[in-house]
């Protein structure tokens, strides 16, 4: 163990650290994606069901829902192109027994790396991108060059659309974007992003996506490009407005998935993490 960087580090958050949440609050009803089984919570024991000799009560709770509800993170396992996971892995033979042995949300090792925010509304000048709008290499290069920020290998990079501000306004037809499209990037931003290296990449949008209007979730050419050609995991459904009001574009990233064993995604609450 290196006492030294152990040193510094727990000397910064003795120094005080602010941290900003960019997980959704999981709740009964909340927008998602229709591919996947919803989100519900039941509270099958309350507090005066059953109450012990001293007067204590315990209450208890029962949750069910999909890896791809809320803010959570894609397993490899998600995608296949042409009967093939990344690695040149066979699908159909890795799911074989109902869990991915290779590529399951369980080899997704927690994520504490350097993040940045690529916030292309502001960039733009503009206060959100439109429906179904494509974030272009040109945005993305825009974005950089603006905000003076560089993409190293090993990064986590997340794409601001703005379109987050529609969760919070509890519009979810509109954050859905079923008819009226989803801003985001496709397979050129995809891979302009991949080229730099990165470990994993993110987005306010449910889809990570460019979602044309009326198109739905059909196709997902990024989720092609990073998953299964280059490896690199897409974590969905972020709350980036805090952390862009911050006026905050690098930070220590922070998250730890579940060790769901063979699952295609799991469930994160990521954070950033900067000096108060």
């Amino acid at each position: 163990m290196n006492n030294t960087v152990t040193e510094q580090l727990l000397a910064a958050v003795a120094a005080g650290v602010e941290v900003v949440d960019l997980g959704r609050t999981l709740t009964v009803g909340m927008p998602q994606s229709p591919n996947h089984p919803a989100y519900w919570h039941a509270m099958p024991r309350r507090h005066g069901d059953m109450v012990r000799g001293d007067g204590g009560s315990a209450a208890n709770d029962m949750i069910s829902m999909g890896t791809h509800v809320g803010t959570h993170v894609d397993a490899l396992a998600h995608v296949s192109q042409d009967g093939k996971l990344y690695g040149d892995v066979d699908a159909y033979e890795a799911q074989v027994g109902g869990k991915f042995l290779e590529h399951g949300a369980h080899t997704i090792a927690p994520m504490v790396r350097r993040g940045v925010l690529l916030d292309v509304p502001a960039a733009l000048g503009v206060g959100r991108l439109e429906p179904g709008q494509e974030i272009t290499v040109a945005d993305l290069e825009t974005t950089l060059a603006k905000q003076g920020t560089e993409i190293r290998e090993g990064d986590v990079v997340l794409v601001r659309s703005g379109w987050g501000q529609h969760f919070d306004n509890g519009d979810g037809d509109t954050y859905r974007g079923l008819s009226t499209g989803v801003p985001g990037v496709s397979d050129a931003g995809a891979t302009f992003l991949a080229e730099a290296g990165i470990h994993a990449t993110g987005a306010d949008t449910i889809a990570y996506e460019q979602l044309k209007p009326g198109a739905g979730h059909g196709l997902l050419p990024a989720h092609r490009v990073l998953l299964v050609e280059r490896g690199i995991y897409i974590i969905e459904a972020l709350d980036l407005e805090g952390l862009a009001a911050s006026g905050t574009q690098e930070f220590l990233f922070v998250m730890s998935p579940l060790k769901f064993f063979g699952a295609t995604g799991s469930p994160v609450r990521p954070i950033a993490v900067v000096g108060a």
